[in-house]
């Protein structure tokens, strides 16, 4: 298929060069024929390989101007709109989309060729000996490296399903692999990965962005809680096994809730505090964060940028559905209403709410070039984690659950709850990842694993089969899955038949 064709062309660049540090474009080091194989530098870029492909979340999608892989989980919930129609945001909207529209290839792309890089890094680092690099370093750079393969292959089957399971480097180019079960996926590589991370002696946490054990048991977490959930349902033990890693996150230290919301736009704080794991981006390097200019209102004037795209802005109805008096609404806290001219000054008044989550000032104002990460884990989604989870392990919620649900409410300036039935506690956390992780492609995720919705007109819950979003259209069931890529089923028959409905 042509994207795991792809996978060979990663094992021939990585082959000829090698990156010093993995947040920068330009390789550093360069191996060629004649290489020493046989070096540290060269296992540390086998293993820095595995991480290029996480800036693929936030890939540019090409013939769409302000098309991005990110806008993809937020227009499929419902509850985003777009000031551009190049986006191809209509087709969400309506829920017409099909296996050729924008944003699934790139996703399936970019996440293959991440498996790929692993894959290849897996092969090469344990045969490689050298003076200074001892096993333990030897262990700890295959553990990154399964959490990478595993996080790439924990999207691809929330997204699509079954997906074709490649775990070594392609020796030719018989690559028609066929499609295989979520389940087999998660049971042969995605728990397995994590669980050998997990015996490594990786640090608790890294302040450069690499895995650590503090990234590898969020990951874990978040795949026991899925599993547990739909379509796999697994049950009860998956709930706890899920608990007990978040918890261990939560109870070891070292993560701390941010005191303010907006201490989350400030690129000096990147890798610490509430941050587990980051997509690393620099202002130093062309390949700076692209959502500070998908995110400012279209032709607001307010920044330097010679593009605002005004890509992704919630709905409406998702603004008005946060509780009153609750600050991540208010002004310029998760989102903004005003901003003064780059030139005049003057307040310029938008038309409706914009997301401020990645507003990064010197970047507006300066020099467009954004420093900000994009954050894949921080601690409150591990809270709320831990909460869901111990609660559906437990029959109940109990006090460290209700806890840090309270401590999230109370930085939102809510009022603590107190002792809730099971079923209304679980509601309380959907709600609170709904309001606290918005636009951070946490959403359509929850909504697929749990099958419900929240309605942002009644307040109530829907089922997500059935659930009318606020632009007339109705989930069914096909909406579980994203279509296999056309372009992937043209050149690889075994892909076929296509997910329900496509």
């Amino acid at each position: 298929m042509k994207t795991i064709k792809n996978i060979i062309l990663v094992a021939c660049i990585l082959l000829t060069c090698s990156c010093k540090k993995f947040l920068e474009e330009k390789p550093t080091y360069f191996l060629t024929p004649e290489s020493d194989l046989s070096s540290e530098k060269v296992a540390r870029g086998f293993a820095n390989a595995g991480y290029q492909n996480l800036q693929g979340l936030l890939a540019g999608q090409p013939s769409s101007y302000g098309g991005n892989t990110w806008n993809l989980m937020e227009f499929v919930t419902g509850k985003a709109n777009s000031d551009l129609g190049q986006t191809g945001f209509i087709n969400f909207s309506n829920l017409s989309y099909n296996a050729t529209s924008f944003y699934f290839d790139t996703w399936w792309r970019q996440l293959y060729l991440g498996v790929g890089a692993c894959n290849l890094a897996l092969e090469k680092i344990p045969a490689i000996n050298a003076p200074g690099l001892t096993d333990e370093e030897k262990t700890n750079m295959l553990a990154e490296v399964r959490t990478l393969r595993a996080l790439y292959y924990f999207y691809l089957v929330r997204m699509y399903g079954a997906v074709p399971k490649v775990t070594e480097t392609p020796k030719d180019l018989n690559l028609n692999f066929p499609r295989t079960a979520a389940k087999e996926i998660y049971d042969s590589i995605i728990i397995p990965d994590l669980l050998e991370a997990e015996k490594s002696t990786l640090a608790w946490k890294d302040a450069t962005g690499l895995v650590s054990m503090g990234a590898v048991k969020s990951i874990l977490a978040d795949v026991y809680l899925t599993y547990a959930g739909a379509a796999i349902n697994g049950g009860n033990q998956f709930y706890a096994e899920s608990a007990k890693r978040s918890l261990d996150v939560i109870e070891k230290g070292g993560y701390t809730l941010f005191p303010e919301y907006t201490d989350m736009i400030k690129p000096a704080n990147k890798n610490t505090g509430e941050f587990i794991f980051q997509v690393q981006y620099a202002a130093s390097v062309p390949s700076n964060n692209p959502l500070t200019p998908l995110t400012i209102p279209n032709f607001s004037n307010i920044s330097k940028y010679s593009d605002e795209y005004g890509s992704v802005y919630p709905t409406p109805q998702f603004i008005q559905s946060f509780p009153a008096g609750d600050k991540r609404v208010a002004e310029r806290q998760f989102f903004y209403r005003s901003y003064p001219n780059i030139k005049t000054g003057a307040t310029v008044t938008f038309r409706q709410a914009y997301i401020y989550k990645w507003f990064d000032t010197d970047a507006v104002l300066n020099t467009v070039k954004s420093d900000l990460n994009f954050t894949i884990y921080r601690l409150a989604d591990v809270e709320l984690m831990y909460a869901e989870a111990s609660n559906r392990a437990d029959g109940g919620p109990n006090s460290k659950a209700i806890g840090y649900v309270n401590a999230i409410r109370a930085r939102a300036k809510l009022a603590p709850i107190g002792s809730l039935p099971q079923a209304a506690f679980e509601q309380e956390v959907w709600l609170q990842r709904n309001f606290e992780l918005c636009f951070e492609n946490k959403m359509w995720f929850d909504m697929v694993r749990t099958r419900k919705v929240h309605n942002d007109v009644t307040g109530n819950w829907d089922n997500f089969v059935g659930h009318k979003t606020t632009f007339g259209a109705t989930f069914a069931e096909k909406q579980l899955l994203f279509p296999v890529p056309q372009q992937e089923i043209n050149v690889n028959p075994n892909l076929l038949p296509n997910n329900t409905g496509f």
